[in-house]
C-alpha cells in the first residue's frame, strides 16, 4: 500500500501492517518518519531492535538467521533493514519473502531506501509485496512549500517570524532541511530561548546568526530552468561552480532531459494534450510543473539548437575549445528558461 508520509501516523493506530518501507531523498523526513514508527511499536512494546546495514555483498543469512531464531521465543523486536544499494538482489528478495510469508506478529521490519525507481517498482518482484507492506514515499519539499514548512517548524519552537525573515531564511536553508533544523536550534541558544518567552524572528537577526547552507543538485538546475526562473538557475549554477562539481555532469543532465523531452514536444506539436502526454511518458508528480511548462515554452527547434550548445560545451570541457564551460552553461540554461540571449538570437 502506497501512503504519504501525513498519512503515516493514522495508519499505525490501525495496526494493519507489520512491515515498513520508507524510500526518498531527504534524510530529515526519512529520519523522523522512522522515528515515528520506532516510538509507535516501542509503545506497544518491541523495546528491542536490531539494524542490518544493506550494502553490496550483503550476506542475507545474517537477517534470515537472527529471524528464525528469535521467532522460537516470540521476542517483540524491530528489525531495520537499511538499503545502501538501489537494487536487492535474488537473494535479499528471496529473504524478504520468506520474512513476509512468515508473517510473525511479534516482528517489526522498517526498511529505509533511497528513492525507488520506476524500474524497480515496476518489477514483478515488487508489486507482489506491495499489499503486505506499507510503503512510504517521502518527497523533498520544494522551493515554494518550504517557507510554509519553516514557520511551522518556527512557530513550534515558539520563533515568530516576518515575511521577510522567513524568506531569507528559505533561500539560505534551501535544499537542506537538516541544515534548516540546526539552525532553528541555534536561534534558540543564541537568543536563551526558553519554554516561556517567544522569539522575534526578522530579517537582520537572520543576516546575523544564519549561515547560508542552502544545497543544490543539477536536478534542481535543470527543474529552475523548465519553470522559467532564469535568476534562480544563475544562482544554482553560481552555487555548483563554487562547490567544485565538474560541468560535464551538468551538461550530461542537461542533454538527458532535453532528449526525453523532445518525443513529448513532437506529440504536443501533433495536437496531443500535454497531461496525457506527461502521463504516458511517466512524469512523476513532483516535475510535472517544470515538464509542463517546457512542453507549452519549447519548441522543438529550441531543443537541437541547445543540444548543439551542450555539445559545444562538451569540446570545451576536453579542451577541444576554447570556451569557458562555465559560461556557455550560464547561456544555455538562460536559454532554456526561456530568456533569448543574443548567441541563440545569431544561431536562429
Amino acid at each position: 500500500m502506497k501512503l504519504k508520509v501525513e498519512q503515516l501516523t493514522h495508519v499505525l493506530k490501525t495496526d494493519s501492517f507489520s512491515t515498513y518501507w520508507l524510500t526518498g531523498e531527504e534524510p530529515l523526513l526519512l529520519q523522523e518518519a522512522a522515528d515515528t514508527i520506532r516510538k509507535h511499536y516501542q509503545g506497544l512494546g518491541f523495546a528491542d531492535r536490531e539494524i542490518f546495514n544493506v550494502e553490496n555483498g550483503y550476506r542475507w543469512e545474517e537477517f534470515t538467521q537472527s529471524a528464525r531464531n528469535l521467532s522460537l521465543f516470540s521476542e517483540k523486536k524491530i528489525f531495520e533493514l537499511r538499503l545502501a544499494i538501489s537494487k536487492l538482489d535474488e537473494e535479499g528478495k528471496k529473504a524478504i519473502n520468506a520474512y513476509l510469508d512468515e508473517g510473525n506478529s511479534s516482528f517489526i521490519m522498517l526498511i529505509t531506501s533511497r528513492k525507488l525507481d520506476a524500474g524497480v517498482m515496476n518489477t514483478k518482484w515488487f508489486k507482489n509485496i506491495q499489499p503486505k507492506i506499507a510503503l512510504v514515499q517521502i518527497w523533498p519539499i520544494s522551493k515554494d512549500k518550504l517557507a510554509n514548512w519553516l514557520s511551522k517548524r518556527l512557530i513550534s519552537e515558539g520563533i515568530n517570524t516576518d515575511t521577510q525573515a522567513l524568506q531569507l531564511l528559505s533561500d539560505k536553508v534551501e535544499g537542506n532541511l537538516l541544515a534548516a533544523i540546526q539552525e532553528i536550534e541555534k536561534l534558540k541558544l543564541l537568543t536563551n530561548k526558553n519554554e516561556d518567552v517567544s522569539i522575534n524572528l526578522d530579517s537582520k537577526l537572520v543576516m546575523q546568526v544564519i549561515a547560508d547552507s542552502s544545497r543544490y543538485s543539477v536536478y534542481s538546475l535543470v527543474d529552475a530552468a523548465l519553470t522559467g526562473n532564469p535568476g534562480r538557475c544563475q544562482k544554482i549554477l553560481a552555487a555548483l561552480r563554487d562547490e567544485g562539481l565538474f560541468p560535464l555532469l551538468i551538461v550530461n543532465a542537461i542533454t538527458r532531459e532535453l532528449r526525453l523531452l523532445l518525443p513529448m514536444i513532437e506529440k504536443k506539436a501533433q495536437g496531443q494534450d500535454v497531461n496525457a502526454i506527461m502521463q504516458t511518458h511517466h512524469v512523476w508528480f513532483s516535475r510535472k510543473q517544470a515538464v509542463s511548462n517546457a512542453l507549452h515554452c519549447l519548441q522543438v527547434e529550441d531543443i537541437w539548437k541547445i543540444l548543439d550548445k551542450c555539445r559545444n560545451i562538451d569540446h570545451a570541457i576536453k579542451g577541444l575549445s576554447s570556451s569557458n564551460p562555465w559560461d556557455e552553461l550560464s547561456k544555455v540554461v538562460l536559454e532554456l528558461s526561456g530568456v533569448k540571449t543574443a548567441s541563440m538570437m545569431r544561431v536562429g
